[in-house]
C-alpha cells in the first residue's frame, strides 16, 4: 500500500506560551515550537515516526520555501514540492496558563490558476491503484472547489483511495466525490447533519447514514469520549483514554496517520479505529504539532 499526502496550503506552525491573553493590549509570549506544518505534512510526520513509507506532495512558496524545505529534510520527510510564487503562511497558536488555546491563521499567497494541473501531473506519476492519498486542509485562495472535486474524481477513476478532511467541502460535495474515508469531529458532523452529534449513539447513526450514501468509511471523532466508525454498514466504537492534554493541535491529523498505519499493517477496521484513537490521544500529550510518542501509543493500545 502506497501512501501520498497532499498539502495545498502548508504553514509554518508557531506555538507560544503566555501567562494570559488580553484583547486590545500588548501580550508577551515565548515561542516554544516553530515547525513546518499543514495537515498533510502533519500526517506524513506521524507516519514517518512509525516507519511507514509515504510521500508528501507540498505546495511551497519560493519567498520563504527554503526554510520550510530544510525543516522537512531535517525530519527525513520524503517530499515532492510544487513551487509557486509568494510566501508560505504562518499559523500561531498561543497556549495560556489556564489551558486555553488561541489560534491565529494567516491567509497565504493566492494559488496560480494552473496549480491543480501541476499537482495532477506530479501525483499521476506516483499514484497507482494501490495508493491512498490524503486530501486535507482548506483549499487555498485561487483553487476552486469544482477543480478540487474534478481532481479527486480523476484519482478515484484510477483506483486511488481518497482520505478527505477539509472544511472547504460541504456534505453534498463529499457525497459527490465519495471518498474512501472522512474524519469529521463533533462540530463538523453536527453541522453536516443539522443536529447535535455528541455521543456514541448519535455518532453511530450519523456515520451509518453517510456510509449508506457511498462513503466507504466514516470515522467520527468525539474528542475526550473517543471515536466511532462505520464501514460496510458495521459500527465500531472506541473510548478514548483519560489524559491531561498539552495541546490538541494536529491531533486529528495524527488520528488519520494512526488509521493508515494500522491499515498498512493489514489490521481490521476495528483495530484501525483503536490505533487512530491511540495516535490522536498520544498526540495531545506533545507540544505543537509534534507526532505521538510510540511508547504512549503502545500503552493506550494495550489498554483498549
Amino acid at each position: 500500500m502506497k501512501i501520498v499526502t497532499l498539502t495545498l496550503a502548508p504553514a509554518f506552525d508557531i506555538h507560544c506560551d503566555a501567562d494570559s491573553i488580553t484583547v486590545d493590549h500588548e501580550n508577551i509570549a515565548r515561542i516554544t515550537d516553530f515547525d513546518a506544518g499543514g495537515k498533510g505534512v502533519n500526517i506524513s510526520r506521524a507516519l514517518n515516526c512509525f516507519d511507514v513509507s509515504n510521500t508528501a506532495v507540498v505546495v511551497i512558496g519560493c519567498e520563504n520555501g527554503v526554510d520550510f524545505e530544510n525543516k522537512l529534510k531535517n525530519e527525513n520527510i520524503c517530499f515532492q514540492k510544487v513551487e509557486i510564487q509568494g510566501r508560505i503562511r504562518e499559523n500561531i497558536t498561543i497556549h495560556t496558563a489556564n489551558g486555553k488555546e488561541t489560534r491565529i491563521s494567516f491567509t497565504g499567497t493566492p494559488a496560480p490558476f494552473d496549480l491543480m494541473d501541476t499537482v495532477e501531473k506530479i501525483t499521476d506519476k506516483i499514484c497507482n491503484e494501490d495508493t491512498i492519498l490524503t486530501f486535507t486542509g482548506r483549499l487555498p485562495e485561487g483553487v476552486a472547489l469544482d477543480e478540487a472535486k474534478a481532481y479527486i474524481k480523476k484519482l478515484r477513476a484510477r483506483g486511488v483511495r481518497i482520505v478527505l478532511d477539509s472544511r472547504s467541502f460541504a456534505l453534498s460535495d463529499m457525497l459527490e466525490v465519495k471518498p474512501f474515508l472522512i474524519k469529521p469531529n463533533e462540530e463538523e458532523i453536527s453541522a453536516y447533519m443539522g443536529r447535535d452529534i455528541s455521543d456514541f449513539d448519535s455518532a453511530a447513526n450519523a456515520a451509518r447514514d453517510l456510509c449508506s450514501k457511498g462513503i466507504d468509511n466514516v470515522m467520527i471523532s468525539l474528542g475526550a469520549l473517543g471515536a466511532v466508525i462505520c464501514s460496510d454498514g458495521e459500527i465500531y466504537s472506541v473510548k478514548a483514554p483519560k489524559i491531561n492534554a498539552v495541546s490538541t493541535v494536529g491531533a486529528g491529523d495524527s488520528s488519520i496517520a494512526g488509521f493508515l498505519y494500522a491499515m498498512s499493517r493489514g489490521k481490521s477496521i476495528s483495530e484501525c479505529l483503536k490505533t487512530a484513537v491511540a495516535f490522536g490521544s498520544a498526540a495531545c500529550l506533545t507540544s505543537g504539532t509534534n507526532p505521538p510518542d510510540k511508547r504512549e501509543v503502545e500503552v493506550f493500545l494495550s489498554a483498549m
